[in-house]
């Protein structure tokens, strides 16, 4: 084959310069209009998107300084989200946040700020996108979950998508006083108010947890049944009360069944972490209420008392409160009884404080004893005049200090003449109120003119 071009090859046109046959350079003539007729810059803007405030963009972050995010849209200059609009978190380092590199979602807060920038949201971006779906769930009343990222004045933030607030009061199924160890924690809710115009989200972790442990209350309900003990720790202690944990739920010790004594505060007598054992006095179903009392495992010290003590014995007390009918006496632990202003003396008294004062020890008698009412009713008069002592006094005296019949007659050191206990309260008494007898006198003839001068200066006072 002969490899001579024929007659009806034609000459193609050169892309590019050629060089004739006598080396004449020939360059490549332009016949297209590459911008299509439009100007340089109108054809670079034709190559850039395009934006409009609210809008959401796409790009790919360039730059990440402290203040600020650089994020490249592909628009004529890069735009700028500030550090305040990176994250729903607060006061958060872009580092943390963003790398360059990453494809980002953000929102058009200001197309062109005084400074001519493109100001972007990144945090904004993210509440548009989590809105539509917070919306949903709880039109079908599920589930969120999210870290704990802040502690607020009230309760916690948890990042959802976007801040939602849960109250303190609703975290757990009882309120919760502490909660910083929450943070960092990941937790359930529910959303039980959304209003997206002022970007309010709450929420209830104690909604989920009941719905959740239903079931297991309901059992844990159905076999408790009042008056079984049962092992617990307290949870919470409040002013009314204290909270135990049954290992299934928290019941309530109401103050009043704390302790058969008086209680001040609840902290008086248990703190959280107290390992106790309670009697439940009543299971509330529908209220899923429980009731417990720790005093009713602890024995009864009126009953204590009433089974070693009995009408005319002698006991020994401390004046613990004057008021106007008379003075109430602590005759044991937590047992007070009273000793009215008639049985203080065998005289008249105005005023309590006139035979005794607070804090003062002295001998009494009992002369009622009311357990149904837990009432216990006291005589100085009586025990003056002297009486059985109650067994757990004798030990303490000497066994000369009792005639044959328990009656009390004297001190550890026997003296037929010395004065009874009684009579040295009213030794006492006399002495404070300025009203004594010759040195030598008998204790008997001193009470003689003792009582003599207290009833001749009331009789004094009757008469002006």
């Amino acid at each position: 084959m002969s490899d001579t071009p024929t007659a009806e090859a034609q000459p193609q046109e050169s892309a590019v310069a050629t060089m004739g046959d006598e080396s004449e350079y020939t360059p490549r003539q332009i016949i297209d209009d590459d911008l299509g007729g439009l100007s340089l810059d109108e054809a670079m803007a034709a190559t850039m998107v395009d934006v409009e405030d609210g809008q959401l963009v796409t790009g790919s972050v360039v730059k990440v300084d402290r203040d600020e995010v650089l994020l490249d849209i592909g628009y004529k200059s890069e735009g700028v989200i500030p550090n305040k609009e990176l994250s729903i978190r607060n006061e958060v380092d872009p580092n943390e946040v963003v790398s360059i590199g990453d494809e980002i979602e953000a929102l058009v807060l200001q197309k062109e700020d005084k400074e001519g920038r493109l100001i972007l949201s990144k945090k904004r971006a993210q509440y548009e996108r989590a809105w539509g779906t917070i919306e949903k769930i709880k039109e079908e009343e599920g589930v969120v979950s999210g870290p704990v990222i802040e502690v607020v004045k009230g309760g916690l933030i948890l990042d959802i998508g976007l801040r939602g607030f849960l109250p303190a009061s609703l975290v757990e199924l009882r309120r919760v006083r502490d909660l910083q160890p929450y943070v960092g924690r990941s937790l359930e809710a529910k959303i039980i108010e959304l209003d997206k115009n002022r970007n309010n989200v709450v929420l209830s972790r104690r909604a989920w947890l009941e719905e959740t442990q239903k079931e297991q209350r309901e059992d844990f309900l159905a076999n408790l049944k009042p008056g079984e003990r049962r092992k617990g720790v307290v949870s919470s202690v409040v002013n009314f009360g204290a909270f135990v944990d049954l290992g299934g739920m928290d019941g309530l010790i109401h103050v009043s069944e704390l302790s058969w004594k008086h209680v001040d505060h609840p902290s008086s007598v248990v703190a959280v972490g107290d390992e106790v054992e309670v009697e439940v006095l009543e299971v509330d179903l529908d209220r899923e209420r429980i009731s417990l009392s720790l005093k009713a495992t602890q024995q009864d010290p009126w009953q204590e008392f009433a089974s070693n003590h009995q009408i005319g014995e002698l006991v020994y007390g401390r004046v613990t409160k004057l008021v106007p009918f008379g003075a109430f006496i602590q005759v044991g632990d937590g047992i007070e009884g009273l000793v009215h202003i008639s049985e203080m003396s065998a005289h008249h008294v105005d005023l309590p404080e006139q035979v005794v004062t607070p804090g003062e020890e002295l001998w009494v008698k009992i002369i009622d004893l009311d357990l149904d009412r837990r009432r216990i009713s006291l005589s100085i008069k009586q025990a003056a005049e002297g009486g059985i002592v109650a067994a757990e006094y004798q030990e303490h005296f000497g066994e000369h200090a009792y005639d044959a019949e328990g009656n009390y007659i004297g001190g550890s050191d026997f003296d037929p003449d010395a004065p009874s206990e009684g009579q040295e309260a009213w030794e006492q008494y006399y002495a404070e109120q300025g009203i004594g007898a010759e040195e030598g006198a008998a204790p008997e003839q001193v009470l003689d003119d003792a009582e003599g001068a207290v009833e001749a200066a009331a009789q004094e006072d009757a008469t002006e």
